[in-house]
């Protein structure tokens, strides 16, 4: 007889999926749905491009948040028929299906739990990601390089549309900086526990043979607004640079002046564009980035204010919260939360999930200043 014990895990499964539709409140997510629809529907929605944008792009995010409730409710009433067939047939390759869903249902349950959590003023945004290389050379430019990749990865794992909308390649190998874009739902709020300088510790592939090379990489995580007159730029507060595209080495992506670079001149803050076809195109989708950019760093501010006032003033940004080791020993260490990984391969493949729940939970506990 098979052993098809399971009624404890699905019970602890049935409560969690119980306590995250109270915390969605899945009524109130299918009025919105409901509402985003008709307006979506209406013959005149496109009138007015940029409004359009945001109702189907709102829409997108609430009907896959739904759906993805929807589904799991589903996949949970499958498998108690799954565990009742393999019951009655006591049929082990069954039992071995349904065990394999029910650990997939257990990993669903608590990737949606974290979600919870995730309740910043911007939290639900699409999430702007910037690495730079930092002190390392050439294996820093390296490393930059191999993080881009390991959220992208993150990223096609989860199902999630991932746009890179400007690189800047280092001459020997591995990247400057790179720029990209992350739209799922919550993408910010889950992303931007990411934040901060990362340590890579190595035996360098371009030194010295036999010798360890620590580099280090910064990540910064944005969340990419409505375009909103929140944040108002003068036109003489900025300097537009229009330039040609390329891409490794130097090789001309396209024959026109399409990428946009534009400089906030206040605050020195640059960025840069070419990912769009059009020199338009790229320069409104640069703008964008920047009045993201600006009104974090407006919030940054005024929170640093009420800290000095409190007489606490703590570094945030800088500080170097998670080491990738390959040698002498292979292990990735979040520093913040002491969460670790023996794999970095895994992780450099974007096994991120851990270390990102670790981060959000570590984050909700931490005290409020």
């Amino acid at each position: 007889m098979i052993d098809l014990d399971f009624s404890e895990r699905i019970g602890a499964a049935r409560s969690t999926f119980r306590d995250i539709r109270s915390v969605v409140d899945v009524d109130r997510l299918e009025i919105e749905v409901a509402e985003l629809g008709e307006k979506a529907a209406a013959p005149d929605l496109w009138d007015d491009v940029d409004a359009a944008q945001k109702v189907t792009s709102a829409l997108s995010h609430k009907q896959a948040e739904l759906k993805r409730l929807i589904e799991l409710e589903q996949r949970l009433d499958d498998l108690d028929v799954l565990i009742e067939m393999a019951r009655e047939a006591d049929d082990a390759d069954v039992a071995v299906e349904a065990a394999d869903e029910l650990t997939a249902i257990e990993k669903t349950l608590a990737e949606l739990e974290v979600q919870t959590l995730l309740d910043g003023e911007y939290d639900d945004r699409p999430a702007v990601i910037t690495i730079r290389s930092g002190a390392g050379g050439v294996d820093a430019a390296d490393f930059a390089e191999m993080l881009q990749r390991m959220y992208l990865r993150w990223a096609e794992q989860h199902g999630y549309q991932a746009t890179v909308m400007d690189t800047s390649y280092a001459e020997e190998a591995g990247i400057k900086s790179t720029t990209f874009q992350i739209d799922a739902p919550y993408a910010f709020g889950t992303l931007s526990v990411e934040a901060g300088t990362h340590r890579l510790v190595r035996m360098s592939p371009f030194g010295a043979a036999g010798k360890r090379q620590t580099s280090f990489a910064a990540v910064e995580v944005i969340p990419l607004m409505e375009e909103t007159a929140e944040i108002e730029i003068p036109e003489n507060d900025i300097r537009v640079d229009v330039f040609r595209s390329s891409g490794p080495g130097g090789q001309s992506v396209n024959t026109t002046d399409s990428a946009v670079r534009i400089t906030h001149l206040p605050t020195g803050t640059v960025v840069s564009m070419q990912n769009e076809k059009s020199q338009i195109q790229n320069r409104a989708a640069a703008m964008r980035v920047l009045q993201s950019r600006l009104l974090l760093l407006q919030k940054e501010q005024e929170a640093a204010t009420k800290k000095e006032l409190a007489g606490t003033i703590t570094a945030s940004w800088g500080d170097q919260m998670r080491s990738y080791v390959l040698a002498p020993y292979q292990m990735v260490k979040d520093l913040r939360t002491e969460y670790e990984e023996g794999n970095p391969s895994k992780v450099f493949d974007g096994e991120l999930d851990g270390f990102i729940a670790a981060g959000i939970k570590w984050r909700k506990q931490k005290p409020t200043d």
